[in-house]
């Protein structure tokens, strides 16, 4: 009998516990069914957002996408310089978000366009879509050959050959150029007009390339007061390095005279695209790269001169100095940290045996002496002069160096002394705005004796008057658009903030000297001078 009640007993008391469990499994489950849309865990796969039946507004999706948002964030700087990664990490998801929309906004293009860029919208303006004139083959720096390809050898020995028995159209459907590497069809591009369209398609590859390809030569380039190096690519492509010397946040000494300064990387990253901003698009393209000393520089160089400058500092760091005018040696040697080093890298125009540049010495060049002034400092009718004298007293050429000067005010550069032009089109083109290194030394300060051919001449082109008065205002304003296109290089933050706050003063300055430039003139057009009609 007990054995028949204590089995009873058992059975019940599983029963009990089964049904109690099975209870508290309905009601969780009820609980978790009753619960508020918006507190429900974050399914971010569509599946799960259909059958949930949240909008593309909703918090869920939202919380989603600012997920995909840092992941593609952390892919798109995986390949940045050192500083910008260790700021990467502690910024907010506000700046980062902000830095990914200029990202996608001047990438290859592959992850579409951010709403919300003010780069965009200024390159939609009317004033941005002025129509340059038919551009015809005397207008054209090379006459391309349509039968010549490149290709590489079998091999894989990144050598580029050319074939002139080649076939206008390849077996795979290409035409001979879509085989040119990006650097041959940036040459092969260059016009009377400009050095490159408004909306160039290969722009980000070109740019891509001066921060990744992989550099087979490191030589020290002749000449020059500074340190620079050229640098070859496999695909025989070649740039201009120009080493940090300055941190961001160091400003020129007053005491400095302008011919003595440092010649800045950072300042040739950040005129290419302040040119751009411009319209001028004069400067070849420029691109931020962290370079490593040892492997790209020291073990692969053939200059015996570069190479006996290499040595390793107290502190363990690699260094060079090289051979140049100034700031070649010991006491000013380039060290990488512990072999990395920052510096821009500017695409080399097409070489002067192919296509011949003629040097200009600015009628507005310094003395480049402690003492002495220049005659444009003494004589406050200089321009009256020098619009007698060729090349100025015919063409646009007094209104492009009056364009250069703008740029040149911008950034602060007083170190204009030559300009040059491609030969083959004469005095009827542009002029190439090179050599940008002394450039945003000061933000402090503005010197306006670099606007003196504009004060002097009481002239400018009315194409750059209207874009000037465009970028002072909120939408297009100047600092904020030169910071957009600076957040897409390897090393941004490419500028210190006052220099971008700086150029908004500047820029109020340049347009406050027209304005007084009209209110002496008889007549506008006698200080705005109509361009727009020659290009439509």
């Amino acid at each position: 009998m007990r054995c028949r009640l204590k089995t009873l007993f058992q059975r019940k008391f599983k029963d009990s516990l089964l049904f109690l469990l099975l209870l508290a499994l309905l009601v969780h489950l009820a609980m978790d069914l009753s619960l508020p849309t918006a507190h429900r865990p974050c399914g971010c796969d569509a599946k799960a957002a259909k059958g949930s039946e949240i909008t593309s507004g909703s918090a869920v999706l939202a919380g989603c996408k600012k997920l995909s948002l840092r992941i593609l964030q952390d892919f798109s700087g995986s390949n940045s310089s050192l500083e910008k990664s260790s700021q990467l990490q502690g910024a907010g998801p506000q700046a980062r978000d902000g830095e990914l929309g200029a990202q996608l906004q001047h990438g290859d293009g592959s992850l579409g366009k951010t709403k919300g860029s003010k780069l965009a919208s200024l390159f939609k303006h009317p004033l941005y879509n002025i129509p340059i004139p038919e551009v015809t083959e005397k207008d054209k720096l090379f006459v391309v050959n349509p039968m010549e390809k490149f290709s590489l050898h079998s091999s894989g020995s990144d050598e580029w050959v050319s074939s002139s028995k080649a076939e206008t159209l390849l077996p795979t459907g290409k035409t001979a150029y879509d085989t040119y590497p990006a650097w041959l069809k940036f040459h092969v591009g260059i016009n009377r007009y400009e050095l490159y369209p408004r909306r160039d398609p290969l722009m980000p590859i070109l740019l891509r390339d001066l921060a990744t390809q992989r550099i087979v030569s490191s030589v020290q380039k002749t000449g020059g007061t500074q340190l620079k190096l050229i640098m070859t690519f496999p695909n025989y492509g070649q740039a201009l390095f120009k080493p940090m010397k300055q941190t961001r946040d160091q400003e020129t000494p007053a005491d400095f005279f302008y011919f003595s300064d440092f010649e800045r990387h950072n300042a040739e990253i950040a005129a290419f695209h302040l040119d751009r901003i411009l319209d001028f698009r004069r400067i070849p393209p420029v691109s931020g790269r962290l370079v490593n000393i040892t492997k790209e520089i020291r073990d692969i160089t053939t200059d015996k001169k570069l190479a006996k400058t290499f040595f390793i500092s107290p502190a363990g760091n690699v260094c060079f100095y090289g051979e140049c005018s100034y700031y070649c040696s010991t006491e000013h040697a380039l060290c990488g940290k512990p072999d990395q080093l920052e510096g821009s890298m500017a695409t080399l125009l097409p070489d002067k045996t192919l296509a011949k540049r003629r040097s200009w010495r600015s009628p507005w060049r310094r003395s480049y002496h402690k003492s002495k002034k220049a005659e444009w400092e003494l004589n406050p009718n200089y321009c009256a002069q020098v619009r007698e004298t060729p090349p100025y007293d015919r063409g646009h050429r007094l209104l492009d160096l009056i364009d250069l000067t703008v740029l040149d005010f911008l950034m602060g550069n007083m170190d204009r002394h030559h300009y040059e032009t491609f030969e083959k089109f004469g005095n009827d083109t542009f002029l190439l705005h090179l050599d940008n290194g002394r450039g945003f030394g000061t933000h402090s300060r503005d010197e306006m004796s670099i606007l003196a051919p504009l004060q002097q001449c009481c002239s400018i082109k009315k194409s750059t008057y209207l874009r000037l008065q465009l970028l002072a205002t909120q939408p297009y304003r100047l600092s904020d658009l030169l910071r957009e296109a600076l957040a897409t290089d390897p090393l941004a933050p490419v500028l210190a903030e006052p220099h971008l706050w700086a150029l908004d003063r500047r820029l109020g300055k340049v347009l406050a000297v027209v304005e007084h430039c009209l209110a002496g003139a008889a007549q506008p057009d006698e200080v705005l001078v109509n361009d727009l009609r020659s290009r439509v």
